[in-house]
């Protein structure tokens, strides 16, 4: 059996046991967490194909011909060439970021050649995939800030000592017009024209630059200098990658396999994407804390996704603990826990991520926020912030007012009465948002009926609490 395979059985096994014990959520974590580094050098090209093509949306043109390739540099005395290009547009990094990450750590621990390509030239066109509109122009200092903190944010998923760091300047700022010209011509210009996103802004009269429109090609020159037998990317970035294998073989190169990743999910449950704009991600800067109540604020059908794309679970396993969920010997809120657990691991150790999970059980069932020391607290009478200006400051919960709208719409925003006989929630609506604070609050106890000078007062976003200090009525 491989390495791997132990691995796999042994997890099985805990699977099968009370998810709800410390002692087997910490042994499965230690074990998951280990897998993340385990030696894959005694996997089969077919074993390697297979466990690449698990995770990714497709292989193109075929995982068969991913065994192939493994085969052939094998034959050769040569490892895989694996492309990972990054555009540093953003120092900011989320969960969401790191799926190629771990596709790239498997090819790597397979004892694979692994080329980190940073887009310090496409960087400056900006990647219009998915984009109403063009990109502002990023600076050189731009772009040096946002690359400052992306090695260490992402450097818990993947092993940065092994791989090879290339900055496409190197390269792109020494192609002469001769040479692009050669190349631009051989390109159809259908090819980018297949892009519903550039089609959709060429009709609405948006605009669209020159440099977005060879974007693909100036990106498939990388693929061409590094001799790329295969490039990773998000599903979105599957014209892009197309255009290398064109690029490739116009320059008599063997064109790269493909492998493409899922777009995840947003926390929010609103079926749009991770992203900091929309604020339904979970930073890799985060707190333990913080990371661990986000994971547990997700709608009970992102588990299975989140399982797939953030772990090194295999298949065998998410299944095993799906089978339990339907047949009701694993209580969701269980499995949840240990999908929390496995976010928090991954970034600080098990340790940490057992600490995280005793604190959110300490918090999260108490029947009163009133035992809580640690919440933060706000003055409703000294202030005149509205709601959501306080969901941003002190919850750091939402980054705009259409992000708290969205929370609000899914029921999640509340003013929650404590009394001696307990808890009462009344719900906030969307318009309460932009309310002063100090008015929703009196809204919500004079809809309550309760008697204010009795009354402690929290406002609740999704699983974040604070405490509100109010003058006595």
């Amino acid at each position: 059996m491989t390495r791997l395979g132990d691995s796999i059985s042994h997890s099985l096994g805990l699977l099968d046991q009370d998810l709800s014990s410390e002692k087997v959520v910490e042994e499965l974590l230690t074990e998951t967490v280990a897998r993340r580094r385990l030696d894959l050098s005694d996997l089969s090209p077919a074993e390697q194909a297979e466990l690449i093509a698990g995770r990714t949306v497709d292989v193109l043109p075929t995982v068969e011909n991913l065994r192939e390739k493994i085969e052939e540099v094998a034959s050769a005395g040569r490892p895989l060439t694996v492309k990972l290009g990054i555009d540093p547009t953003s120092a900011d990094v989320h969960l969401g970021h790191a799926v190629p990450m771990i596709i790239l750590s498997r090819f790597q621990r397979m004892g694979h050649h692994i080329v980190l390509i940073i887009g310090d030239i496409t960087a400056k066109i900006g990647d219009p995939s998915g984009r109403s509109g063009d990109r502002p122009a990023l600076t050189d200092a731009d772009i040096a800030r946002n690359l400052a903190t992306y090695r260490d944010q992402v450097a818990p998923f993947f092993d940065f000592t092994r791989a090879d760091f290339r900055h496409n300047s190197s390269w792109l700022s020494e192609v002469r017009l001769p040479e692009l010209i050669e190349i631009l011509a051989q390109v159809p210009v259908s090819m980018s024209l297949q892009r519903e996103d550039f089609r959709t802004r060429l009709e609405q009269g948006h605009g669209l630059s020159t440099a977005e429109f060879i974007y693909s090609v100036v990106m498939a020159i990388d693929s061409v200098k590094i001799e790329a037998d295969i490039e990773l990317g998000g599903v979105d970035q599957l014209l892009n990658m197309q255009m290398g294998r064109k690029v490739m073989e116009i320059t008599g190169q063997k064109p790269q396999l493909v492998a493409t990743m899922p777009l995840i999910e947003g926390t929010d449950g609103t079926g749009k994407k991770m992203s900091k704009s929309m604020g339904n991600y979970i930073a890799l800067s985060a707190a333990p804390e913080d990371i661990f109540g986000k994971v547990m604020s997700i709608p009970d059908r992102l588990v299975s996704p989140y399982l797939r794309a953030w772990t090194e679970w295999s298949d065998a396993e998410i299944n095993a603990v799906n089978a339990r969920v339907e047949k009701g010997t694993l209580h969701p809120m269980d499995l949840k826990k240990v999908l929390a657990g496995e976010a928090v691991a991954a970034l600080h150790g098990v340790e940490t991520a057992m600490s995280a999970r005793a604190a959110f059980t300490a918090q999260f069932s108490r029947r009163s926020f009133g035992d809580i020391d640690t919440l933060p607290v706000v003055d409703a009478a000294s202030t005149s912030e509205t709601v959501g200006a306080v969901l941003a400051r002190v919850l750091e919960f939402t980054p705009s007012v259409s992000a708290a709208r969205r929370i609000a719409k899914q029921n999640g925003l509340r003013i929650v009465i404590e009394t001696a006989g307990g808890q009462e929630a009344v719900i906030l609506a969307e318009d309460d948002v932009q309310r002063p604070l100090s008015e929703a609050v009196d809204k919500a106890l004079s809809s309550s009926g309760q008697p204010s000078e009795e009354t402690d007062v929290y406002l609740k976003a999704g699983r974040k609490v604070a405490r509100i200090e109010r003058s006595k009525q």
